[in-house]
């Protein structure tokens, strides 16, 4: 596979603060990528920043081998740029199946496949956006952002705060976007537990910078640098 997403000496940050000194990260063509780290270390400030929301110092981005540095968020999203973010950022006052209709491009993901995929949207296909319940709305968010058909899906904390049942059908239907493939990821996750079965690859983040980079399934198999920079003691 070779590299689809490139960021190359990025410094970027909000107003004056730098948050990301100098990060350097490629992602290949489909890989699924666990970003994890503790709160504070620079994660969402990444996602932030491919999407195109923070403030770039410095540093390049190229999609597909294409620059993107200098486009704007919403050129970023024709470009390929699926944001699932944690506020999840729904449209509160059109419907589920406006909310998707409203930004979809052509491709394999149509609104009728995220209905199987998620059939409780389907049932509320004519419920308002601020008619559903948190677990719900996070379906939507994954559902409208895979419409765009994007190249690459960046997902910030997608389970936090919601119920046990519907992380699990969550984390169910992220299995099968990326095994479905044509889609590289980035999962943003404190949870290690959670996201490692899911991801190729994971990269933690301490102080903005990379401190680990490896293979998931290696991960896993490492408590001492679990416990080092996520304070994991169980096995995962």
């Amino acid at each position: 596979m070779s590299d689809f997403l490139v960021i190359d000496h990025l410094r970027a940050g909000y107003g004056e603060a730098v948050v990301l000194p100098d990060l350097s990260l490629t992602l290949k063509d489909g890989e699924v990528l666990a970003l994890l780290g503790r709160n504070g270390t620079g994660k969402t400030t990444l996602v932030n920043s491919i999407v195109g929301v923070t403030r770039r110092f410095s540093g390049t981005l190229r999609l597909g081998g294409v620059d993107i540095t200098a486009l704007r968020p919403d050129q970023r999203a024709r470009a390929g740029i699926g944001w699932v973010p944690q506020e999840r950022n729904i449209f509160r006052s059109l419907t589920v199946e406006e909310n998707m209709t409203a930004v979809a491009q052509p491709g394999p993901w149509t609104v009728e496949k995220i209905y199987q995929m998620f059939p409780r949207l389907k049932e509320r296909r004519s419920n308002f956006g601020n008619q559903l319940s948190g677990g719900e709305q996070q379906m939507l968010a994954v559902g409208r952002a895979l419409t765009l058909n994007p190249k690459v899906l960046l997902l910030d904390e997608p389970t936090e705060g919601l119920a046990p049942i519907i992380v699990e059908e969550l984390l169910a239907a992220l299995g099968a976007i990326t095994r479905a493939g044509g889609i590289c990821s980035i999962i943003v996750e404190q949870n290690a537990q959670k996201i490692l079965g899911l991801s190729d690859r994971v990269v933690i983040l301490e102080r903005g910078a990379i401190v680990h980079d490896a293979a998931s399934a290696a991960l896993k198999a490492d408590p001492a640098t679990l416990e080092r920079f996520l304070g994991v003691t169980a096995k995962v």
